[in-house]
């Protein structure tokens, strides 16, 4: 835990390894509302990551994979391109393309939302048409405003909007939101009240298990979310104490199905299809939520739906992850580009700092990951890092190297990649 508060970890604690099912899938659709995610898949909702370059690059994550590879020509081996897949204006985009059934916004807070002038808005509530079905969760403790902000997430054109209970941040539970609402449920109740009288669209809420072991409220939670009308509920098996330590609990997903008939999501220690897999047959959730396994394997959606439909999956290869690391930066360089017109507010700014923030979670399991990692922070401008990524590969590239990455590196350092929390 930082002097910030808590912070997500890159690693888990001694995570649990799955074998798929034999009857268990992850399910094709889950229904919030009138609104169909399809498959039963949600990229949570990450702060400093589900922007909208974030939730693009994973939308078309599908797009990084290996359909041509690379081919030998004398003593050297060059990098291909995939060609793009064929989309015409017959064929809806949507998400479910890369497997990944509803993706959300990073949490925004209420209070700066319903204060902030309307360019800034467009900052943080910004989202392009192929991101439907896209929904966005805010925070807060003010039911009244809680209320208009979440009015203006549905005359912005979102399909869903989200309260979030699980934020474990200190300077998130300082306000009375996140996670620290979760010791006053009455003021929950208020809060949920105000929203679904406020809205139409699909009204979500994702919340943790207690404030600590000893204060389990997500049965009572749940119960009150349907009783309010909610159309859904998300829950990360964890407690507020535990941060991002430790070990979800899924037995309290389960607990949370019985106790409701509205769909339920699952959160936490999801990082592999098997454990998506695991999960729906342990809990019997309506649908699996993945959170920091998303930034690390852009591809974890693609390989769920494909494991559920055929009991296999393609793992990244190096040459997949040059694609993914390149294409994310060159769409954070035009994204910056783009709005380098708007108002300061409106701007996405020097895209540089989540370049090398990015960089720790998708050089994971490369071999010599730490050497482009280095590389990546010296470098001062967009286009270097571009640079600096294109002689890392190239060098793999000579030596023939194109196989399944494993991880090389040991541990590393994430104090640059930390989030506030999913």
């Amino acid at each position: 835990m930082s002097g910030r508060g808590f912070t997500v970890n890159k690693d888990w604690d001694n995570p649990v390894e799955h074998a798929m099912p034999a009857k268990a899938r992850v399910p094709a659709e889950v229904r919030l509302g009138a609104v169909v995610v399809r498959p039963a898949t949600v990229l949570a909702p990450m702060a400093g990551v589900t922007d909208t370059v974030f939730r693009r690059f994973i939308r078309h994550a599908s797009l990084f994979s290996r359909d041509q590879r690379s081919e030998n020509r004398g003593q050297r081996t060059e990098i291909r391109e995939r060609e793009p897949v064929n989309e015409t204006v017959e064929t809806p985009v949507t998400n479910a393309q890369s497997g990944c059934g509803l993706i959300m916004t990073e949490f925004t807070s209420a209070d700066g939302l319903a204060r902030m002038r309307e360019t800034k808005r467009r900052r943080y509530l910004t989202f392009y048409d192929d991101e439907h079905p896209i929904g966005a969760q805010l925070f807060g403790s003010n039911a009244e405003t809680l209320a208009e902000a979440a009015r203006i997430v549905e005359e912005t054109g979102f399909d869903t909007v989200d309260l979030n209970l699980g934020c474990p941040a200190k300077r998130v539970v300082g306000c009375n939101g996140g996670s620290g609402l979760l010791r006053d449920l009455p003021k929950i109740g208020e809060i949920f009240k105000a929203i679904r009288k406020s809205v139409t669209i699909p009204f979500t809420v994702k919340f943790r298990m207690g404030w600590n072991d000893a204060q389990i409220v997500c049965v009572e939670l749940a119960r009150m979310a349907e009783a309010e009308g909610l159309n859904g509920v998300a829950l990360h098996a964890r407690t507020r104490e535990q941060g991002y330590s430790g070990q979800a609990q899924w037995q309290w997903i389960a607990a949370v199905k019985q106790a409701v008939a509205i769909p339920v999501v699952g959160n936490g220690d999801v990082r592999t299809p098997e454990d998506a897999a695991a999960m729906v047959a342990e809990t019997g959730c309506d649908a699996v939520m993945i959170g920091r396994a998303a930034p690390a394997n852009p591809w974890i959606f693609r390989q769920i739906a494909q494991y559920t439909a055929t009991g296999s999956y393609e793992r990244a290869t190096n040459l997949d992850r040059y694609r993914m690391i390149r294409a994310y930066f060159e769409m954070l360089l035009t994204e910056a580009e783009a709005t380098r017109d708007l108002p300061r507010d409106a701007r996405m700014g020097d895209p540089t700092g989540k370049m090398k923030q990015f960089a720790t979670w998708f050089t994971h399991g490369v071999p010599g990951g730490a050497k482009l990692r280095a590389a990546i922070y010296h470098a001062r401008t967009g286009p270097d890092v571009l640079g600096e990524v294109e002689r890392f590969f190239v060098t793999q590239s000579d030596a023939g190297d194109d196989a399944t990455a494993e991880p090389a590196d040991g541990a590393m350092d994430f104090r640059e990649a930390a989030l506030v929390c999913d």
